[in-house]
């Protein structure tokens, strides 16, 4: 392979040339300003054919946004090139946020995939930056739906604790749409609803009955104790070695 191919090359003032039939780099002999672009006299440096270029702005066009972010959604008009195009799943930045299309309706109300300002009536998108999670809080026999608004890809694990609203809880279950898991990491944009509930308080933890609370004192976990008891599910067995010595036989 030869070396040049490991590389794009990059040309100045490249234009399609008709003797070419490709693109290629042309010289300015001669350029005039007109009131929405440039005429110019240029020539090709491969064949060196010379004809006229005119460069021209593109016009402009409003099209219709539906803009939803959460539960609210605007309609806002944004200016646009007329021969911009536009496909679902692009994102791009309004009002200093970042918003997803993932609808495209062309001049006779129908859905399509891509197509270019000319062709576009409506177009609705999503906010991307940030995400809105529906929480469902439950302590005791309580329970309360709220809001969490958190950055797009944020990750929350089944079982794991998190802070909200100012307090613990524990991320019971998750709700991805096709159904809930109670393991498993998902991110923030996947969630359609998510479960917390309290964890355990401390007391839980707490010795009850007599016996359990000399263990624990026994464990050093009630206070100062001088030579605390290891656990017997952490202390390690004693190792018998499999190859036992043979005793001497006594002499005959």
């Amino acid at each position: 392979m030869d070396e040049d191919d490991d590389y794009d090359e990059f040309v100045d003032n490249a234009s399609m040339c008709e003797s070419c039939q490709e693109l290629t780099e042309h010289e300015i002999l001669k350029q005039r300003e007109v009131s929405n672009g440039f005429d110019m006299l240029v020539k090709c440096i491969v064949c060196g054919n010379v004809n006229n270029l005119q460069i021209r702005e593109p016009k402009s066009r409003k099209i219709s946004f539906i803009l939803t972010d959460g539960p609210n959604s605007q309609k806002t008009t944004i200016v646009v090139d007329s021969d911009e195009k536009f496909l679902i799943g692009d994102v791009f930045e309004e009002d200093e946020k970042l918003w997803t299309i993932n609808q495209i309706m062309n001049k006779n109300n129908q859905k399509i995939k891509q197509g270019v300002a000319d062709e576009v009536s409506i177009i609705s998108a999503l906010r991307t930056d940030m995400v809105r999670v529906k929480i469902t809080t439950t302590s005791g026999e309580y329970s309360d739906s709220t809001t969490l608004l958190t950055e797009y890809g944020t990750t929350f694990t089944a079982g794991h604790l998190m802070d909200y609203e100012g307090e613990t809880w524990r991320i019971r279950a998750i709700h991805t749409g096709e159904g809930r898991t109670l393991k498993g990491t998902i991110e923030a944009q996947d969630i359609k609803r998510m479960y917390l509930h309290e964890p355990p308080k401390q007391e839980h933890f707490e010795p009850k009955t007599p016996r359990e609370r000399r263990q624990a004192w026994k464990e050093g976990r009630l206070g100062y104790n001088p030579n605390p008891e290891v656990p017997k599910e952490i202390t390690k067995k004693r190792v018998r070695p499999q190859n036992k010595r043979k005793k001497k036989q006594p002499r005959k």
